[in-house]
């Protein structure tokens, strides 16, 4: 038994000292473009490209939120959205913001949603020979995706799936208790904040992140040590550690329209956002829907990203899946594996099967 609690601790002290079980894994894929804040990468081999574009399925564009590595969609083996995609027969490509700093103080959501996804969607189609694409989008790439099918509506896309996106603000904690205690100065110290550090810095967004799932970093070390001889318990643990080490920072104009649109003034909720006069109203989405929550994200509220169905209603078709896991679970994990990534492909073969019947 003694024996036994010393290479526990053996364990956490190897790892906590930055010991690694197993190597950093990605699933085979292409860099396409390699452009500094749209990095486009399309995942799959040559057989499983030809397979796909052979049977007629259209390919799918994930977006990731700000401030988010685009490896969340390919944290690992077992825990690797493109890996269900592939395994469905499409091929998924990732367009990755990159990292962001003082250069980019003036990149806002126009530039995401008028330039750099649209562009991504664009090449996509060429590489693939298709004429239309999926979209699908976690947390705030789900809210930059539903921004520009609005600003777009011409668009080739066919459907769009925001998972764990909030389109409610005051329907997340604690942005209701902060809004009251601004409210009296207008928000102003928040704002001036912003525009003093021109962002919020990468090191304060890993904090917030690590903040939010405090009980898991708490838990490590018990967890560590009850996991001593499970390698792939481990493991997993490891590539959430190095996914959230990995965090860029929100840019200066971004971080004040999440603030001041958002927050603030809750503009989404109601659906019309107005970015200093570029005013883009979500309610005229008339494209298929597909929206996920969680009464279980810290960050994203079920209520918040529930909202959607109200606020896009008017589209063809809007659909709500509950999945009961964290934030990244919704994207990433057994939870993901199991519910999330299944019922999109059910969607999005429903669309294709519809399309069949559509020509005959």
């Amino acid at each position: 038994m003694a024996a036994s609690r010393w290479k526990r601790v053996q364990t956490l002290a190897r790892i906590l000292g930055g010991h690694q079980v197993a190597p950093d894994t990605e699933t085979p894929h292409v860099t396409l473009f390699d452009d500094p804040q749209r990095t486009l990468r399309r995942y799959g081999t040559t057989e499983q490209v030809a397979a796909a574009r052979a049977s007629g399925r259209p390919p799918i564009l994930l977006v990731p939120p700000l401030a988010v590595p685009a490896r969340c969609y390919d944290l690992g083996p077992g825990q690797s959205a493109v890996e269900h995609l592939l395994a469905a027969g499409r091929i998924p490509y990732v367009v990755d913001f990159g990292d962001v700093g003082q250069a980019h103080r003036q990149v806002g959501f126009e530039t995401y949603f008028d330039d750099i996804v649209p562009q991504a969607i664009d090449r996509v189609l060429a590489d693939y020979s298709a004429d239309e694409l999926d979209v699908a989008a976690w947390s705030l790439g789900g809210t930059v995706s539903l921004l520009m099918l609005a600003a777009h509506p011409d668009l080739p896309v066919r459907s769009l799936t925001a998972i764990g996106t909030p389109l409610d603000y005051d329907a997340v904690t604690p942005y209701p208790l902060v809004k009251r205690v601004m409210r009296p100065v207008g928000g102003a110290p928040i704002t001036g904040a912003l525009k003093v550090m021109g962002g919020i810095p990468a090191p304060l967004v890993r904090i917030a992140y690590r903040a939010l799932a405090a009980d898991r970093e708490l838990k490590k070390p018990l967890y560590i040590m009850r996991n001593a001889d499970d390698h792939e318990a481990l493991a997993r643990m490891q590539v959430i550690d190095r996914f959230q080490n990995a965090m860029p920072g929100y840019a200066g104009k971004v971080s004040l329209q999440m603030w001041e649109n958002f927050v603030f003034r809750d503009e989404l909720a109601s659906g019309v956002v107005d970015f200093d006069g570029r005013v883009v109203d979500l309610t005229t989405i008339r494209k298929p829907i597909q929206l996920f929550g969680s009464h279980r994200d810290a960050i994203a509220s079920w209520e918040a990203a529930h909202h959607g169905v109200e606020l896009l209603g008017r589209s063809t078709e809007v659909h709500f899946q509950t999945v009961e896991t964290s934030h990244l679970g919704l994207i990433a994990g057994d939870a993901a594996a199991e519910q999330t990534w299944p019922r999109v492909e059910e969607f999005l073969d429903d669309l294709d099967t519809r399309e069949v019947l559509q020509r005959k």
